[in-house]
């Protein structure tokens, strides 16, 4: 017998690519159950579902920094509870220094659909019950016709995973000008926040001011404490846009809006902006 359950969460996180830096991403998980029924007759109670898988998912990788932890462009230590981490890709180093929460290492070389998948069931399978036989996991990422892009941010006032300095979403965007869909804009950001690091301006930090990490030449520097710890973050400057704001949605939706009002004072601008799938914020300016 087999117990399905579509949608049952999407993870939000960012991973470190070789070509491509880092990027956020969000996935929509699809679990399948197969086993023999149990002395309720069910394989698996859909309650127990998402209190054991989702919460297992969450923990594992949801509002974290995914790692391939075989990957012979990455070092990393740990010292004072604080977990340093390089990684050297084709579109330059990055460094961290993080909370051990903050990552999650994957045991492969690349972190994709595939190896990401590979973990979680791993991990998950000794939490399920005997008369389980198999779990298996989909990662599909959102079906979007339209634009988007993938960044990463993090939310230091935040008080839940989101302070992590490195997480992420595959994020749609909708600008309407004139309340009519503007094709170009829309083209123009997804390009613009395509694998883009977005920091806030009170976060930058000379390099001086950092504890664990020793940027590079043209590095942006950031660092903040928060409810979990120590962050810090080096990054090439073309990796990064900085904002005179915090990360939030509500905020990058009003940043996005006040950057087109500002270029055609005349139109009516309206952004509706995602963060990951099936939620976000607009903003409009007349």
């Amino acid at each position: 017998m087999i117990l399905f359950v579509r949608d049952l969460t999407v993870i939000d996180f960012s991973y470190l690519h070789h070509q491509r830096g880092m990027l956020g991403e969000s996935f929509i998980v699809d679990v399948e159950l197969e086993g023999e029924l149990d002395d309720t007759a069910m394989v698996f109670d859909f309650g127990k579902v998402k209190k054991v898988i989702k919460h297992a998912i969450d923990q594992l990788v949801d509002h974290k920094l995914a790692i391939p932890a075989q990957c012979s462009r990455l070092t990393h230590s740990t010292a004072d509870s604080i977990q340093r981490v390089r990684y050297d890709s084709e579109r330059g180093t990055l460094q961290l220094a993080c909370p051990a929460e903050a990552f999650a290492f994957i045991p492969d070389t690349n972190v994709n659909e595939q190896s990401l998948t590979r973990f979680l069931e791993q991990q998950i399978k000794p939490l399920l019950p005997d008369n389980v036989a198999a779990l298996r996991l989909t990662l599909r990422p959102e079906a979007i016709s339209g634009f988007y892009y993938h960044y990463s941010h993090g939310l230091k006032k935040h008080d839940g995973n989101c302070q992590r300095i490195a997480h992420g979403h595959r994020s749609t965007i909708q600008i309407y000008a004139d309340g009519m869909v503007a094709p170009r804009l829309n083209k123009s950001w997804s390009e613009r926040w395509q694998d883009i690091y977005l920091g806030t301006e009170s976060d930058l930090v000379t390099a001086t001011q950092l504890q664990y990490l020793t940027p590079l030449a043209d590095d942006l520097s950031f660092r903040y404490q928060a409810a979990q710890g120590w962050f810090e973050l080096t990054l090439p400057a073309t990796h990064c846009e900085l904002v005179p704001c915090d990360t939030t949605v509500e905020c990058l939706a009003d940043y996005i809006a006040d950057q087109l009002k500002a270029a055609d004072p005349l139109k009516q601008i309206k952004v509706i902006a995602y963060e990951g799938v099936g939620k976000g914020a607009i903003a409009m300016r007349q």
